[in-house]
């Protein structure tokens, strides 16, 4: 079983930053990344699986380069016309895929409130460690969703200067208790990092994102897919609707989980600070800013439902793959390797 402290290649002075290739696109880019190949000789990619290893790999590549990128990358390669070439190529098969995977419609309150029901016994991996998780699998968990909450709130932060009106209003009001209210050890990506630190985790940014796997990576790309675009900003925040919404009832039950275990109080801070804040942030979220959007631009709703369903779907996915790589007794991590 995969060790969970560590990853096989740590952003260190003395181990190089960037992660190992799944493929050929997704070698190419580290290539280029590397400065061992030129930006205009990268591939057109063909045939690649939209969910698989390299595709997903080779996009979260291309979105790093507009949050903190890699050490030593050269930040022109950030709006190089053949880099985003290549991510436009990676795009369309993710959202094709996506978009013949869901049911679609334009019923926003429906898809919320259909989020607000919960099971009886729900069986989703809060449950699973709530109720008989152990510390491996919690550590397990918790570094699948470092992947995104090192960098929580940023990919919905772009969506900020494409809406107006109370949707604006909502979405910074939310945007800034994510970001701390005004104070940097509140930064919830800042108490996620040290509650990894309280679990024996390794917390650097990107520590584990040699062994997150494709599904893993896709729950995070799909946001800032539709973050990026202004095409999808509908998507965007039904997709942050989503995350806010359901959020406290999950939160509460990873703190459940956290004091069986007998992790320290200080670990469980991260997820206490998520079942309070959540709650409100559902209010506003859905009568502030979704109903404040949709009156305004009725034309999103449809959108606003895909990105709902379709962060949905990729978040079930990830679910299923925890769940079925525990049952079976191992981890839920890629082993690194070269491709």
């Amino acid at each position: 079983m995969l060790d969970v402290h560590t990853s096989e290649r740590r952003v260190t002075p003395d181990a190089p930053a960037l992660p190992l290739a799944r493929g050929p696109v997704s070698g190419a880019v580290l290539e280029v990344f590397a400065g061992e190949r030129p930006v205009s000789d990268l591939p057109r990619p063909s045939g690649l699986d939209p969910y698989g290893d390299d595709l997903q790999l080779a996009l979260y590549l291309c979105y790093e380069l507009h949050y903190r990128s890699f050490p030593g990358v050269d930040p022109e390669l950030e709006w190089d016309p053949d880099l985003l070439a290549l991510r436009r190529d990676l795009e369309r098969p993710f959202l094709a895929a996506l978009q013949a995977e869901v049911e679609g419609g334009d019923d926003v309150d429906g898809a919320i409130d259909a989020l607000l029901v919960e099971p009886v016994e729900g069986s989703g991996p809060s449950w699973r460690l709530a109720d008989m998780g152990e510390l491996w699998q919690l550590r397990e968990y918790v570094a699948h969703r470092s992947i995104y909450h090192l960098k929580e709130a940023d990919p919905q932060a772009w969506v900020i200067p494409r809406l107006d009106g109370q949707a604006k209003a909502s979405l910074v009001t939310v945007e800034h208790d994510e970001f701390g209210a005004g104070r940097a050890e509140r930064v919830h990506a800042r108490i996620f990092a040290e509650m990894m630190d309280e679990l024996g985790l390794d917390s650097t940014y990107h520590a584990f994102l040699d062994v997150a796997p494709a599904i893993t990576l896709a729950t995070v790309n799909v946001m800032t897919m539709f973050g990026l675009h202004r095409r999808w900003r509908g998507a965007s925040v039904g997709q942050f609707a989503l995350v806010e919404v359901t959020s406290s009832p999950g939160s509460a039950r990873l703190v459940k989980a956290m004091q069986r275990l007998g992790t320290s109080e200080a670990a469980q801070a991260f997820y206490e600070e998520h079942i309070e804040a959540d709650a409100v942030h559902e209010q506003l979220v859905r009568r502030g800013l979704l109903a404040d959007l949709v009156s305004r631009e009725p034309e999103l709703a449809p959108d606003v439902v895909f990105g709902i369903q379709a962060s949905t779907l990729l978040e079930d996915r990830l679910a299923d793959h925890l769940l079925r790589s525990w049952d079976a007794g191992s981890s839920s991590l890629r082993e690194a390797a070269d491709v």
